[in-house]
């Protein structure tokens, strides 16, 4: 089985670029590309060598070339230009192809003021680059459904797709802050949408689900916060008016994330705000055993590249230790090829490559089952070139 199955898009390029009006592709296919690279903090720079290590040999065997260019984000940021996302750096993702994010965060930051938090880098960029969508796919993967902590019989099958709005909702709304109201100190945020913002992410939601299974659940908490009524209302019009042939449903968010563990099976595609798709895709991208495993792509804004990055955190516990797991930034390179780069068949060639390497018994620790001996993160980064340059060179018209 190929490894399309990690990537988890029942969607080719064509269909995919053709349906999404609102993200269509920046660059055409050529032979040369610009990639800006971000690896941030704890095992972002270990993961990003890997990754780089792969594209290397991608391109020795296609001859398709990339210019890497570094650039600072979250704590590293903050250290280096006292910003956890920097105008230099901002710059630099946006006269670039696209975009390759690592992980950011870590304890020594956690103390900072919320301006100078690793997190408030994420918002900015999404921000500034017009990033609105998050596609997060969580499909299992049959070499590792041991590595789950659930039954084999609950993951059979399931392949999910989770569409997260990225620029709105709680994290982004105003006023917000912290303040004395009668002698004591009160936190506040504000919850908010707009209907553009809605109608916007729920037609990247129905244009998904229509290349997959033609089934979307739309996530809110309709019950008691007025946001989540707007949400619901606004997605179902969208439904009726732009994709009537896509059979939508409802769900509150706190029985979602009991649903996901109970019988994830019935989900095909889910569509989110910003807080529930943030909590919501971490619990589905478990399902397969290892946020290690799984890639994501933040897209938007024709007029600037995606930023494609792995789900899972900065894990400072075991940087520089050779102990992360850089698939899910090497199939972030996959999507990235895919859906920014419009070079198909070299994500073709990466995910064969992570498969070949599965296949082979390859396990770094946190997917490694029990007996199994595991690699390191470079070890890991080394077997997957070492299966690219095994593979024919791609026919050239």
């Amino acid at each position: 089985m190929r490894a399309a199955i990690v990537i988890g898009m029942a969607l080719g390029a064509e269909a995919f670029s053709a349906r999404r009006a609102p993200m269509t592709m920046k660059t055409a296919a050529k032979s040369s590309y610009k990639i800006t690279l971000l690896p941030g903090d704890g095992i972002g720079p270990e993961i990003t060598q890997a990754t780089v290590g792969v594209l290397d040999a991608l391109s020795k065997k296609t001859g398709v070339t990339f210019e890497f260019d570094e650039a600072d984000i979250g704590g590293i940021a903050v250290d280096n230009h006292n910003d956890p996302f920097p105008a230099e750096t901002l710059a630099k993702c946006q006269s670039a192809d696209s975009v390759l994010l690592a992980c950011i965060g870590g304890y020594k930051w956690d103390n900072n003021p919320r301006e100078l938090r690793p997190e408030s880098g994420l918002l900015k960029m999404r921000g500034s680059m017009g990033l609105f969508a998050n596609l997060r796919p969580a499909k299992v993967i049959p070499q590792l459904i041991e590595a789950s902590t659930l039954k084999p019989e609950v993951l059979e099958g399931v392949d999910i797709m989770v569409v997260r709005e990225l620029t709105g909702d709680v994290y982004f709304g105003k006023p917000k802050g912290i303040e004395e109201r009668n002698g004591e100190r009160v936190g506040f945020d504000n919850m908010i949408y707009s209907e553009s913002e809605i109608v916007r992410i729920s037609k990247v939601a129905f244009d998904v689900a229509k290349a997959r299974g033609s089934k979307v659940v739309s996530i809110d908490k309709a019950n008691v916060l007025d946001v989540s009524q707007l949400w619901r209302e606004v997605v179902t019009t969208t439904q009726q008016e732009y994709a009537p042939d896509v059979e939508l449903s409802h769900m509150y968010v706190d029985n979602a994330a009991m649903q996901l563990i109970r019988w994830p099976k019935q989900f095909d595609t889910i569509v989110c705000g910003n807080i529930f798709g943030d909590i919501l895709s971490d619990e589905a991208s478990m399902l397969v055993g290892s946020l290690g495993m799984l890639p994501s792509a933040s897209l938007g804004d024709p007029s600037s590249p995606g930023v494609f990055e792995p789900c899972h955190g900065s894990a400072p516990d075991i940087a520089g230790e050779d102990k992360a797991n850089p698939l899910a930034m090497i199939l972030s390179a996959a999507m990235m090829l895919k859906y920014d780069l419009s070079q198909p068949e070299l994500s073709d060639m990466l995910e064969e490559a992570v498969e070949s390497v599965l296949d082979s018994g390859i396990r770094t620790p946190d997917i490694a089952a029990e007996g199994q001996t595991p690699v390191g993160c470079k070890e890991m980064g080394e077997a997957v070139a070492k299966a690219i340059e095994k593979m024919p060179a791609p026919v050239t018209a």
